[in-house]
């Protein structure tokens, strides 16, 4: 992540993203780089407008939290949203057993190994 959060400083200040200036950041955050990394960032990000990809990126979540409750509010048969909102039930119930169950196991443990 560190490689990726240098590429989004150059940018940010407007510095030509290349492997010197990559390398450099990295190295100011006291990073022990990796020279294959940076050459392949560096070629990852040859043709790709980072301001673009941010706005893109920071517009998918909005875009995909809204599509998901417009399709669940235009089924008006309720047959299928019950059987989702009981499906959603069932692995919430499963995931609070399987917490408890290693609660209990984990203590198990415990006592076997002090007695």
């Amino acid at each position: 992540m560190e490689y990726i959060y240098a590429a989004l400083i150059l940018n940010e200040t407007d510095e030509e993203l290349n492997e010197d200036n990559i390398t450099a950041v990295l190295e100011a955050a006291g990073v022990d780089v990796e020279e294959s990394r940076v050459k392949a960032l560096v070629a990852a990000l040859e043709d790709v407008d980072i301001e673009e990809a941010i706005d893109t990126a920071a517009a998918v979540p909005a875009a995909g939290g809204a599509a998901g409750g417009a399709a669940g509010g235009e089924s008006d048969d309720g047959g299928d949203d019950d059987a989702d909102e009981a499906e959603e039930a069932d692995a919430d119930e499963g995931g609070d057993d399987d917490e408890e169950e290693e609660d209990d196991n984990s203590g198990e443990g415990l006592g076997e190994l002090f007695g």
